[in-house]
């Protein structure tokens, strides 16, 4: 329903491909011995050559390497000169490249029929429907009426909010609220800046708090943090399951979920009471200490070993240990987990974490939390760039959501909006909202009430399935992107290019496709460049030629001079700061305190808690052939449950079990374990896929988002993916 290219076809298309149809799985040896096979029987005779570009398997974007043979995949591997590759890419980045060649790719723009099936259209008819359809939703509700969300890649993410702004419309998300707005907002509000970096090099202890670098692989993380537990640097991970950087740790420190912040309140609180804390940064550097000590006073380490079952004698001897390796001691910055948008009080875990760091004066400290520069494009003269006129309206959210990073948005405001009939047209840009960012059926009913509904996309997600017209780009490795600009101690500028032929003939690239809507809609004068136009231009600023990028992937920049020393504060008050006024207009304490989690599991329930696989990136990998493949033969989607609750529920590894919320209920294998605390059940977040034409996802497993309620982060609009509690019972044969 979806091609017009046999999977005949698409086997052609690459000795990988045809390697992995034959024997299920991603074998280098395999692979090579295919290709060579081929390219003597003149299959791929060709020249051989190398070209550089950008993972696409998360939002790094780690550097890699493409060899082609023919201008069809060979290998990848990882650019030594990227500082997020260190010549490295991860599993699911050796694996999303067999993307390009999938044999359920969307070949051709699609069009719904009233019937609800689809049906294959041009490019041409695709434009001047959606156009007409964007014109008339203007002309009777107004552009505010349409949005787009979108999961930043280069390109995506300046395209995006440069058609709504064109079109007249402020509504511009980004994937943040599904993942790490309430860690990114609660820095802000704290320091001026959305994160930090950890001196692994020099660090005397490093705490993670629900964060694993052994799930969600950046390859570069997980050498430095390698490389310092061979330096005996103490790590102590906080979480109720002993996650794949468990190998690293010093501590393990079970937690019930969602309690994170008392146990951090109570570090707070023995820094303070016991003296343990940096006078000179507090006193220079902070604002707001008074009231926040005062606050603290209450959140001892008893008060937190009854709500996070740490006892208490284990908090205080952690928060003893941090103050005596200060400052080159610090709580690791997280990304989603507990402070992204896991529960109620994920905005204020962060603010409490980032205030530890405060009080061992660890900011820019050698072996401590550093605030680092990025740096970016200089202005533009040419008139092309020229930004469309800034909408009069406010983005969708904002009145109710104001902590939310302004840069992300809330993109479940504009589901709420889309349910309530103030959205009437939504454009998704690779972004399976309807499946990742929060309850599905919500989702669905949203959709259909919306008048337009445009997926731009390389599967056929869900979303796409939902959606009134599907436009089909070609994939990361076929494609030119803007530059990615990677900050740190040392400055880059990194860039995506076309490391192999194109392979189908009717998808096209980012820039093709949101040129072609924009003359559609009438906003062409503003889309009159190529990505390539914009990024030789913006290349130029910082001195960069696009031919040495589209040779080298990778550039450095002049060195911007780091030093380490207490960092410039970009917050109203120049200081880190304990109490915000910001925080407090948006109704919540302006002093960093306690919050419970909103959801508390009954008598015969479980806490559940998701999290990242290294070979998967949620539900974008779930598809791919060979990770696919992985999954099954090693039954990765299992729930984790402990071994103490097993034995209770008479449940044993494989068997079937039922796994039930107030919203959803579903079925699903065991895994029995002694690596998660008792009263806690694990559910990997990339299975449970509902689109049929996705046929190796197609209802694998089962996925938290049909189980968590429709519900949003006070201030931030997060959409707390781990508030809710679970029964599981053995499914009898």
């Amino acid at each position: 329903m979806f091609e017009d290219v046999s999977r005949r076809t698409f086997l052609k298309g690459t000795a990988a491909t045809a390697a992995l149809a034959a024997a299920g799985s991603l074998s280098l040896g395999a692979w090579r011995a295919e290709a060579q096979a081929d390219e003597a029987g003149g299959a791929t005779a060709g020249e051989t050559r190398q070209a550089p570009s950008l993972c696409n398997g998360c939002s790094s974007k780690c550097g890699l390497v493409a060899t082609t043979v023919g201008g069809r995949l060979y290998t990848l591997k990882g650019s030594e000169v990227h500082p997020y590759s260190k010549g490295r890419i991860c599993g699911r980045g050796h694996g999303l490249a067999q993307l390009a060649y999938s044999d359920e790719r969307v070949t051709q723009p699609l069009r719904r029929k009233d019937n609800g099936e689809f049906e294959p259209i041009d490019w041409d008819t695709a434009f001047r429907e959606i156009g007409e359809k964007v014109q008339a939703i203007i002309a009777k509700d107004g552009p505010e009426s349409l949005a787009i969300i979108q999961d930043p890649r280069p390109s995506g993410k300046y395209y995006s909010k440069r058609f709504m702004h064109a079109l007249g419309s402020p509504n511009v998300y980004a994937h943040s609220s599904s993942c790490n707005l309430s860690k990114e907002s609660a820095y802000m509000q704290t320091m001026g800046a959305s994160n930090y970096s950890t001196d692994f090099g020099n660090a005397k202890m490093v705490m993670f708090i629900g964060r694993s670098y052994g799930d969600g692989i950046r390859p570069s993380s997980v050498q430095s943090l390698a490389s310092a537990k061979e330096a005996g640097t103490r790590i102590v991970s906080v979480d109720p399951r002993l996650n794949n950087s468990g190998i690293f740790s010093s501590d393990w420190v079970p937690i019930n979920p969602g309690t994170d912040l008392a146990f951090i309140l109570a570090l707070c609180n023995v820094l303070i009471e016991e003296d343990l804390y940096d006078h000179d940064f507090v006193e220079q550097s902070t604002a707001g200490f008074d009231e926040f000590a005062a606050q603290v006073k209450e959140y001892t380490p008893a008060w937190a070993a009854k709500i996070t079952d740490v006892p208490a004698e284990r908090i205080q001897e952690l928060a003893r240990a941090m103050a005596k390796a200060a400052p080159a001691a610090s709580i690791e910055a997280g990304w989603r987990a507990v402070i992204g948008c896991s529960y109620q009080n994920s905005f204020e875990t962060a603010r409490a974490a980032s205030a530890v760091n405060a009080l061992l004066g660890s900011y820019g400290a050698k072996g401590g939390a550093l605030l680092t520069s990025s740096p970016k494009a200089g202005a533009l003269s040419d008139a092309r760039f020229a930004d469309p006129p800034k909408p009069a309206a406010k983005r969708v959210g904002n009145k109710e959501y104001p902590l939310a990073l302004d840069s992300a948005g809330t993109n479940l405001a504009a589901l709420k909006a889309a349910l309530d009939g103030t959205i009437k047209g939504l454009f998704f840009y690779n972004s399976n909202a309807a499946k990742g960012y929060a309850q599905p059926k919500r989702w669905t009913e949203a959709l259909q009430k919306t008048d337009l509904a445009v997926t731009i996309d390389v599967q056929m997600s869900e979303t796409a399935l939902q959606s009134d017209y599907v436009l089909p780009e070609v994939t990361y490795l076929e494609r030119l992107e803007l530059p990615e600009w990677i900050g740190g101690k040392k400055h880059f500028v990194g860039m995506r290019t076309a490391a192999i032929d194109k392979v189908l003939p009717d998808a096209k690239t980012c820039d093709e496709i949101f040129n072609g809507l924009a003359e559609a809609c009438g906003v062409g004068e503003y889309f009159q460049f190529t990505a390539e136009d914009l990024a030789a231009a913006q290349l130029a600023t910082v001195g960069v030629d696009i031919d040495t990028m589209k040779k080298e992937g990778v550039v450095e920049l002049p060195d911007p001079r780091f030093q380490y020393g207490t960092p410039k504060f970009k917050t109203p008050s120049g200081k880190f700061e304990f109490s915000s006024e910001a925080v407090g207009a948006a109704g919540l304490n302006p002093v960093i305190s306690w919050i419970p989690r909103k959801v508390m599991p009954k008598d015969g329930e479980f806490y559940i808690v998701g999290g990242k696989q290294g070979i998967h990136s949620h539900t974008m990998t779930q598809n791919i052939a060979c990770l696919n493949a992985i999954s099954r033969e090693y039954h990765m989607e299992r729930l984790w449950i402990s071994a103490q609750d097993a034995e209770k529920l008479g449940v044993q590894t494989g068997d079937t079990v039922e796994v039930a919320s107030s919203e959803h209920t579903g079925q699903v294998e065991a895994r029995v374990t002694q690596r998660l605390k008792p009263g806690v059940v694990f559910l990997p977040t990339h299975y449970g896929g509902d689109s049929p034409a996705q046929t190796r996802a197609y209802r694998y497993g089962i996925a938290l988002t049909d189980f968590i309620p429709f519900d949003m982060e006070p201030g931030v609009g997060s959409m707390m993916s781990q508030e809710v509690a679970v029964t599981v019972k053995k499914v009898e044969a």
